[in-house]
């Protein structure tokens, strides 16, 4: 069993900044991801830009340069490629955490992987959110055509499309999809917009429906999905549409089953936050400290990169403490 003095869970951007901020403070620490570097980067649409300045997603004091103000995604993924590789950090990908155990006796955690055992006195869980979609929950729903990730518009030309959802995700994907030649739908369960939708955006995709380019269903939902067609619940009723691909795009949320694995304790309700104090950032487990857009729990519009990363500081500056006391 490999032993450590932090196990860093999650390799995304906030993940990266603890470790930066681990290596510097002389910690025994690893990185597991379950996937590769950045991996809810990676799967951001090829042609996404982020609403976020470069400045404003610059961790570890590199500088973020971008062509533009508001970088792209291959930008960041280059960026927080080169992060790696100028601290080299000790990130260990496709290695997916599976349980964790406390160890009484020593004040420690045993984490075990897919691929390993390895034991720590703290533990960081940066795990986000993006990697779990909030599913519709309606037959149809596992057919290939059913996608909750959007990624190129090249492959829907001319096919009928619908998109599930009114934020800032779906009204993209109906405006990009339909100016590359798809014929898109959208399934609105209110009825209006999401009314923060970026300011650039919501113009754009009013005008399409009103137009009639995109035809928009207000206060409906999807009924089942079929290899040919969709059945829509609409303020008159039933209505079967025909359809060959469905992007829900209806946002995303941390994942419970593997925080609730790892022994953590979850608030009931609707908010679903995983109990932990908000200044200190420790849960309910002691030592085992939450970073990032994971703290917000379902409210996974409150929390990102930007607001997120003094995070790793924070959680630094206790273990450090911690560690002083107990030497």
């Amino acid at each position: 069993m490999s032993a450590y003095d932090l196990i860093i869970i999650g390799g995304g951007p906030t993940g990266i900044n603890c470790a930066i901020a681990a290596q510097k403070a002389g910690l025994a620490y690893v990185v597991l991801e379950k996937g590769l570097l950045v991996n809810s980067i990676y799967h951001f649409p090829i042609n996404m830009t982020f609403f976020s300045t470069s400045k404003l997603l610059e961790i570890g004091n590199v500088p973020f340069i971008s062509h533009t103000e508001k970088p792209t995604r291959r930008e960041a993924l280059e960026y927080y490629r080169r992060l790696c590789q100028t601290y080299g950090l000790n990130v260990h990908l496709y290695e997916e955490v599976q349980v964790m155990q406390r160890l009484e006796a020593e004040e420690a955690y045993a984490v075990s992987t897919s691929k390993g055992q390895y034991r720590a006195k703290s533990i960081i869980i940066a795990t986000g959110f993006y990697d779990t979609p909030v599913w519709l929950d309606v037959p149809g729903e596992d057919l290939p055509k059913v996608k909750h990730y959007y990624d190129d518009p090249h492959p829907y030309i001319r096919q009928k499309v619908l998109v599930v959802g009114a934020a800032n995700s779906a009204c993209q994907v109906a405006l990009e999809l339909n100016e590359k030649g798809a014929e898109v739908s959208m399934v609105i369960r209110s009825e209006e917009l999401y009314p923060k939708v970026k300011y650039w955006i919501k113009p754009n995709i009013e005008n399409r429906i009103k137009e009639g380019s995109i035809k928009a269903w207000f206060n409906t939902t999807v009924g089942a999905i079929r290899e040919t067609e969709v059945d829509l619940m609409t303020p008159e009723g039933l209505v079967t549409i025909e359809n060959d691909w469905v992007f829900a795009m209806t946002g995303y949320q941390p994942n419970y089953s593997l925080l609730q694995r790892l022994g953590l304790d979850i608030e009931s309700g609707e908010d679903k936050i995983p109990i932990h104090d908000f200044d200190r950032l420790e849960t309910n487990l002691p030592n085992v400290y939450l970073a990032g857009v994971v703290c917000a729990g379902m409210h996974t519009n409150k929390l990102f990169i930007e607001n997120t990363r003094d995070h790793a500081a924070i959680i630094i500056d206790q273990i450090l403490e911690k560690t002083q006391a107990t030497a």
